[in-house]
């Protein structure tokens, strides 16, 4: 059976606790390549949002071996992973987005997510959740 598709969560939602291990994600955003640590298979993402810098930590031995380009900005997809030092993604998809346009993607995803509580209000309202 194939897991859930992968709900897509900005950077500074990946750390807030909400999220379940095991669960799959997709996170983007300004994301930077900030360390690399081949040996240990993992990579630090940074990204900045309202004033404050958010990290998000991806295990990559799936997705090796991985060309890294520190400053560059990436796209993950993974599942969740809680550990002692916070959340990891254990990345499944690691692509390198520079020159992708993501503000405008960043709008596209928050009106999906719109669009998918309008439905499931009027979906609730129709079988009187």
């Amino acid at each position: 059976m194939l897991p859930a598709a992968a709900v897509a969560y900005f950077p500074w939602e990946i750390n807030s606790g909400s999220l379940q291990e095991g669960e799959s994600v997709r996170t983007f955003g300004r994301q930077v390549l900030l360390y690399y640590q081949p040996e240990e298979s993992k990579a630090t993402l940074t990204t900045r949002h309202a004033s404050a810098q958010h990290k998000v930590i991806v295990h990559t031995l799936f997705v090796e071996p991985f060309n890294a380009i520190i400053g560059a900005q990436y796209m993950v997809l993974g599942e969740i992973e809680n550990c002692e030092g916070g959340v990891v993604v254990r990345a499944r998809v690691l692509n390198c987005v520079d020159g992708v346009n993501l503000a405008l993607f960043q709008k596209a995803v928050n009106q999906q997510r719109s669009f998918f509580r309008e439905s499931e209000s009027k979906y609730c309202s129709a079988l009187l959740c």
